[in-house]
């Protein structure tokens, strides 16, 4: 009888820490919800140890706008399906059929002439040149054809909303990128007595601008460009800073893949090749005989471009909240479903995301994709999810020193910078943020020694300014951790 005592007073002393620690956690969280910005909020918390063991939360199992967040998702599905160290292609080859044909392949790598991850944006350009000049007569006629159907045509979700698409952060995805998909619109704003003077993009564009800008004495960037891939023309709305010699917004590339042919036909013109037609397989895309025929090229590949590794890419993807890099993951994962070029990688990459986390033991329930980046505001997860999959990218997988690697530290880098400096936490929180209109979220772990949690917190339709918001969650996660 004694001996079952004692072991009840083990057990009692050892639980007690632990369910002291959850009320604190608990307290904490209490005392965010009664914030005056959230009163007519939807909120979701939930805390969990790498054991699964939930230690705290509130509406943990509701489904909430992610915002960039999702890119959690994205990020660990496309590690634990690709790999760190798996690296986008790019081919040059003759076309058999057609020896005096160029054809550069594309199979969805974002970083080409990417000013990211530690890049020189055209040296891209000088090899590819170099390995042309070895195969290619410089004094007879080149033609060029770019092969960027890869992930087909569609690229952008059906849920982004008219006021993004255009923007640089809305930027289109297929199987050629260049430069990011991204150019800058430079304007002089120094005269107030009419909009924005249009100075010049760079790189240089073929577009067509209806300007209806207009100036401020803010400061603040309000300006935007509207477009639909493929098109060149743009529609510029808002404002801008006035008072100023130069002043940029970014756009996207509507065309990358004819885009990118323009330049290397301009790189090879400077090296003395004689070019004839620059062209992409956007518009035989469209055309079903062609396709019936003919559905791929012969291509005698001489050269083979190369990306960075995944494991930069996410890194990237996570650390800059970088939604260009996050759409050609999602479509990376679905081409591992499917590779046929009519169906949508896109809708292939979401079903291949939920296939996989069901598989390990996920409840996929709560989780609605329509992309990768977390743009589209019709996109719902859980917090519980996003704990969950926290947990198994630390507990379980085998690329866990690689996905931890790759969230930004709070009050040291990326989106989550500022957040937390100074503090006691600042740098054992890895976190995702995310910020939409009426939203912001954050997710990812607090690690200090052998205390290790995952934690995801989501907010909706909050009132007030969001920098009220954020310093409210940074109190929160103070109390917590």
């Amino acid at each position: 009888m004694m001996k079952a005592k004692s072991r009840y007073l083990l057990t009692f002393l050892v639980l007690v820490p632990y369910i002291l620690n959850a009320q604190v956690k608990q307290a904490g969280i209490q005392i965010f919800l009664n914030h005056q910005g959230l009163k007519h909020a939807s909120v979701g918390i939930c805390v969990k140890d790498l054991s699964g063991t939930k230690l705290a939360g509130h509406n943990e199992d509701r489904a909430y706008t992610p915002a960039s967040i999702l890119k959690v998702v994205t990020t660990a599905t496309a590690l634990e399906i690709l790999g760190p160290d798996y690296k986008y292609q790019t081919t040059l080859a003759i076309d058999k059929d057609k020896p005096g044909r160029l054809l550069v392949h594309g199979y969805g790598d974002p970083t080409l002439g990417t000013e990211h991850l530690d890049n020189t944006p055209d040296e891209f350009l000088s090899r590819w040149t170099e390995q042309i000049g070895q195969k290619f007569d410089s004094t007879k006629k080149l033609d060029i054809t770019i092969v960027d159907d890869y992930f087909g045509y569609e690229g952008v979700s059906q849920r982004w909303t008219y006021q993004d698409m255009g923007n640089y952060y809305a930027a289109a995805s297929y199987g050629i990128s260049i430069y990011d998909n991204t150019y800058e619109l430079f304007f002089n704003t120094m005269r107030l007595d009419t909009c924005p003077i249009i100075i010049k993009t760079r790189p240089e564009m073929n577009l067509s601008f209806r300007n209806t800008l207009t100036m401020n004495a803010t400061g603040q960037d309000n300006g935007y460009i509207h477009g639909e891939p493929f098109s060149v023309n743009r529609l510029l709305s808002g404002d801008i800073p006035g008072g100023r010699p130069s002043f940029s917004i970014k756009g996207d590339i509507p065309d990358p893949g004819l885009y990118l042919g323009e330049v290397l036909a301009k790189q090879l013109t400077d090296k003395g090749f004689k070019l004839g037609t620059v062209e992409s397989t956007y518009d035989r895309y469209f055309n079903q005989m062609y396709w019936k025929n003919k559905r791929t090229f012969n291509e005698d590949i001489f050269y083979r471009h190369e990306s960075f590794p995944l494991k930069d890419i996410i890194k990237d993807t996570n650390v800059r909240s970088n939604n260009h890099y996050a759409e050609h993951l999602i479509r990376t994962v679905g081409r591992t479903k499917t590779t046929d070029i009519y169906s949508s990688a896109l809708d292939a990459g979401i079903d291949k995301t939920k296939e996989l986390w069901k598989a390990r033991g996920l409840n996929t329930d709560a989780l609605t994709m329509f992309d990768g980046s977390g743009l589209a505001p019709s996109n719902a997860v859980s917090p519980a999810f996003m704990c969950d999959l926290l947990v198994y990218m630390q507990a379980k997988s085998k690329y866990a020193d690689a996905f931890l690697e790759s969230l930004p530290k709070a009050g040291k880098d990326g989106t989550v910078g500022s957040r937390l400096k100074g503090t006691r936490l600042a740098g054992k929180i890895s976190m995702k943020s995310g910020s939409i209109y009426g939203v912001q979220c954050f997710a990812g772990y607090y690690i200090d020694g052998d205390k290790k949690y995952a934690f995801t917190i989501m907010v909706n339709n909050f009132t007030g300014s969001r920098s009220r918001i954020v310093q409210a969650i940074d109190k929160l996660l103070l109390s917590m951790f």
